[in-house]
């Protein structure tokens, strides 16, 4: 079975993104190498992993358990690179939508004060573990459950629970809304690292439509044009003002648990300043 790795980047990028087409784009190659990658995968394990029509590209059954593993694969291969590479000076911190909100100067202020030789630098990467799996980064803001006994974390906050609107929607015109103001709209969600899902709205009655959106900029977008509406954290109103968009807190809301996370074989030098002064920055509640 002549199976290789760019046949599992291909196969994830497809399912990631949802075309062969952004999938090539993600990649740096062209969809027809995209395709043939997934097709030479297919013949490889002799079973189809995706069902191809005009509209749409979707996984079949077999092909889910086949994403699974190639995830797992890609991600032991960076890790097993990340162990044996030199480090580069610098404490990389990924995260899918916001940071630390309104905390991240207060912390990069008090990081540099204690470790002026190692700049604390913030990546963004819109994947489940905030470029944790990947390499991308040392330490992952997360927000949402990371059950994966690969990594362990470290509770460092909560944070409260805003509504995205637009800004000629009259819900903008209160200060606060409540989770059943937003039900008769459509909701923007993403459920590939967002926070927002339909169990916050139990047990009332669910959004009248789900809209799935693939990161930020997307769900911003989608907002401001009146399109849907949306539920994040706090830090996402900070970092990511958006014109068009206004942000209102929510009431009787859940908080949001914020934790950073990092490979549990290899904590990076550093790790228990870093945690105590992310929970200093929360505990201040000061920018």
């Amino acid at each position: 079975m002549d199976l290789q790795l760019r046949h599992l980047r291909a196969l994830v990028a497809v399912a990631d993104t949802g075309t062969f087409t952004d999938a090539g784009a993600e990649l740096g190659v062209s969809q027809a190498a995209v395709s043939r990658a997934v097709a030479a995968l297919e013949e490889a394990l002799g079973v189809p992993v995706l069902e191809r029509t005009t509209r749409r590209v979707a996984l079949t059954a077999t092909g889910t358990q086949v994403l699974a593993g190639a995830r797992r694969i890609l991600d032991e291969i960076t890790h097993l690179r990340r162990l044996t590479e030199s480090r580069r000076g610098e404490l990389r911190i990924g995260y899918a939508w916001a940071a630390l909100g309104k905390h991240t100067r207060r912390l990069q202020r008090a990081w540099a004060t204690g470790h002026p030789g190692t700049p604390l630098v913030f990546v963004h990467t819109n994947t489940p573990t905030a470029g944790l799996s990947d390499g991308t980064a040392d330490v992952a803001v997360i927000r949402r459950p990371l059950d994966d006994p690969r990594f362990a974390t470290a509770l460092i906050g909560a944070e409260t629970r805003c509504a995205a609107v637009a800004t000629d929607n009259p819900l903008a015109r209160r200060r606060t809304l409540h989770l059943r103001d937003l039900a008769r709209y459509p909701v923007a969600v993403d459920a590939r690292t967002g926070t927002t899902t339909l169990d916050l709205w139990h047990p009332g009655p669910e959004p009248a439509e789900i809209r799935t959106t693939h990161g930020v900029d997307e769900w911003l977008t989608l907002i401001a044009a009146g399109q849907a509406v949306g539920v994040t954290s706090e830090a996402t109103a900070n970092q990511n003002p958006r014109p068009g968009v206004a942000y209102r807190t929510l009431r009787q809301a859940a908080r949001i648990d914020v934790r950073l996370a990092w490979w549990r074989d290899d904590p990076p030098a550093g790790l228990d300043d870093l945690v105590r002064l992310s929970r200093a920055a929360y505990a201040s509640g000061l920018p």
